[in-house]
């Protein structure tokens, strides 16, 4: 049996919620899931994603197999991270540093996006309004 870590859609019309299962993946995407991972709410700003490491992991682990939303969604909370490390063998005090590198890159990320965010909502500057042009026009 192969399972998939994929996206089940839930919600209302044009307010989509989305739950991070372990689904067999030859079910439908409304189908009944083996067990559910987290949960994923785009509607809001900044969306909202919240994960169970511990039962991603394992089913990483297991060989389960992300779709490509879902791993970008690991890949933001770092758990593609540690699942690469562990898989390659690192040290715990080599995974530790690595985390810590990574949770500095992402506080520098958010720093960022604040400051263009603040920059980008500050109101422009008026501009002043140029005099009419009068079209020339040859009477004939």
């Amino acid at each position: 049996m192969a399972v998939h870590i994929r996206l089940r859609r839930m919600g209302k019309k044009k307010s989509p919620f989305y739950r991070i299962v372990a689904i067999d993946s030859r079910r439908k995407r409304e189908g009944i899931y083996l067990e559910k991972i987290g949960h994923y709410n785009p509607m809001t700003e900044p969306a909202e994603i919240v994960i169970d490491q511990q039962k991603a992991l394992s089913w990483l682990e297991k060989g389960a197999v992300p779709s490509d939303t879902v791993k970008s969604l690991f890949s933001r909370q770092g758990i593609m991270l540690k699942y690469d490390m562990t898989k390659k063998k690192f040290s715990p005090e080599k995974m530790q540093e690595e985390l810590q590198k990574w949770e500095l890159l992402q506080a520098e990320r958010k720093r960022r996006l604040s400051e263009k965010t603040t920059v980008t909502t500050s109101e422009p500057e008026p501009v002043p309004a140029s005099e009419p042009v009068e079209s020339t026009v040859a009477a004939e």
